[in-house]
This record gives C-alpha cells, sequence and structure tokens, in this order.
C-alpha cells in the first residue's frame, strides 16, 4: 500500500522536476495558447480555465498508466503467492526513490534516457493530437490534455516504473496523481511568472534540498524491503 510518504515524494518529484516540465513541454503549453479562441488568449485569466481543462487530461493520462502498472504488479505479486514478491516490489519502490532523489538533487541524470522508449507509443498518438488543433471548446482541450499525457518523458516514465511497486490499480494511480499535482505549478504559468519559478526550482539549495528528502524516503523504503527479505529468507 501506497504510504504518505510514498505520495509526497512523488510531489516532490512532480514540483521540482518542474524545471523539466518546463523545458519539455513549455514550448507545448505555448503552442496550445496560441491555438485557443480569441477571448480565451486575452489575458491569463481567460487562459486559465483551458490550462486547467489540458492539465486535467493531461494528469488523467498519468493516473490511468499508473492504475495500469500498479495493477500489472499488484496481480504479479498476488499470482506469485510469495512474500518475497511483494517484497521485490517494494525493493523497486525504494531504489526508484533513491535514483528520483539522485535526479532531483543534481548528482545523477541518467533517468532522462529513459524517454526514449516511448518514442513509438507517441508516434502513434500525436497525429491524434494534431487533429483535436485548433482547441475550440473545453471538452476539445480535455481530450488534447489526454494525448498530452503520453509525451516520451523520462522523469513520468521513471514513476511508472514505481507505480509498479504500489500494490494495486488505486495505489498507482494515486501515486501518479501525486506526482501530476507536483508540475501543475511549472504547467500552469506563463511567461516571467514561469522564468522566475524555474530560477527558484533550478536553484542548488531548493534541488538539493528536495532530493536529499527523496533520497531520504527512498533510503527508508529499501531498508525496510532489505530488512523483511533478510527474515523471510532466513526463516
Amino acid at each position: 500500500m501506497l504510504s504518505e510518504s510514498g505520495f509526497l515524494a512523488a510531489l516532490l518529484v512532480g514540483l521540482f522536476g518542474g524545471v523539466h516540465c518546463i523545458g519539455m513541454c513549455g514550448g507545448i503549453v505555448g503552442a496550445l495558447g496560441l491555438s485557443l479562441p480569441e477571448s480565451g488568449r486575452a489575458r491569463l485569466a481567460a487562459q486559465l480555465p483551458w490550462l486547467l481543462a489540458y492539465n486535467l487530461g493531461r494528469i488523467a493520462s498519468y493516473c490511468l498508466a499508473g492504475a495500469l502498472l500498479g495493477g500489472i504488479g499488484g496481480l504479479a505479486a498476488h499470482w506469485a503467492g510469495l512474500r518475497e514478491a511483494q517484497l521485490l516490489l517494494q525493493l523497486l519502490a525504494g531504489l526508484m526513490m533513491l535514483a528520483l532523489g539522485l535526479y532531483l538533487g543534481g548528482w545523477w541524470l541518467g533517468l532522462t534516457h529513459i524517454e526514449r522508449a516511448g518514442g513509438r507509443l507517441w508516434q502513434r498518438l500525436e497525429p491524434l493530437g494534431r487533429r483535436l488543433l485548433p482547441v475550440r471548446s473545453w471538452p476539445q482541450a480535455l481530450l488534447l490534455g489526454l494525448v498530452w499525457g503520453w509525451l516520451p518523458c523520462g522523469l513520468v516514465y521513471s514513476v511508472l516504473i514505481w507505480a509498479i511497486a504500489a500494490g494495486s490499480a488505486a495505489q498507482g494511480a494515486l501515486l501518479m496523481l501525486g506526482f501530476g499535482l507536483g508540475t501543475l505549478p511549472a504547467l500552469l504559468v506563463m511567461g516571467s511568472l514561469a522564468a522566475r519559478l524555474g530560477t527558484l526550482l533550478r536553484s542548488p539549495p531548493a534541488r538539493r534540498l528536495a532530493g536529499g528528502l527523496v533520497l531520504g524516503f527512498g533510503i527508508y523504503a529499501t531498508g525496510l524491503a532489505l530488512a523483511g527479505l533478510a527474515r523471510s529468507l532466513s526463516g
């Protein structure tokens, strides 16, 4: 079952991974803004409902993917019928938290290579997204957000690997919800506000603090899983 510390860690990964989100999706957000009806481009307050619709669709895609992978992981552990299988999934979750903590702190950037795995899926979905442009209604914006949620992103995929170990479809979806909510501030603000937020999230002290917190959660989760495995094997 997903712990409160796991949800908080996912929220931190989303929030402090916002610099990556701005770089990866900032251009997309700008293009979506330009595709809005003229009344929706007039001022930031007018853009906000459309941006919320985009992001609601994006986070819904994250939750769907998290539910699928969390359900697969939970079924695998159930079919194995072994306590060791559950502990191995917990160990995987702890290791992914460690990797994400190192990424956030700027100490290791290997996770960025994971996004190559989703390139083929995006090639199939990207034409669907194009057919939804230009945006003329909020339901259309929501659908476009659902497509956007499958954009290849190493950070998203890393949290999805973590979701496999969540234990169930509901817990996998909850983990991705935490991550998605964390990314919201970076993708809801534009222009100078985005630049200021990016500067804050990019500052070494902030990134090291966030990375250290996620590392702490990862060390704790990994330690619990290893201790459980040791007890199970010795018994």
